[in-house]
């Protein structure tokens, strides 16, 4: 089963993410979300398998969420569109194998998503 993950390789998070996926086996289907959003019903998607709202996967330091997000009552979808619109928002790195998902913060969070039965 593939093991996606949406990366910024700025990130020194989704850096040590990846490597230690790698040093476990693994590659990833890598999806730098920066240059390529997800779709809205992807992030939907992911949103769900997380358990998460959308102001739970934000971050909330960015000035992209300061001047679209914050003091808004924004719908479930009207968050989804505005966070694809402004990927800079969407907390990283997400990890997705199949109906499981996980935030690489820390890292180590990733392994239970990769490795489920470890």
């Amino acid at each position: 089963m593939t093991v996606t993950m949406y990366h910024n390789p700025r990130c020194s998070k989704s850096r040590a993410t990846l490597a230690l996926l790698q040093e476990r086996g693994i590659t990833p289907e890598i999806i730098e979300y920066l240059k390529t959003p997800p779709s809205e019903a992807e992030l939907g998607q992911v949103l769900t398998i997380l358990g998460k709202q959308p102001d739970e996967l934000m971050r909330k330091g960015e000035s992209e969420y300061r001047e679209h997000f914050q003091g808004k009552a924004l719908s479930r979808a009207e968050a989804i569109a505005l966070m694809v619109a402004h990927p800079i928002v969407i907390e990283r790195p997400i990890v997705v194998k199949g109906n499981r998902a996980a935030v690489g913060r820390p890292p180590e969070s990733v392994l239970d998503v990769v490795f489920p039965n470890d």
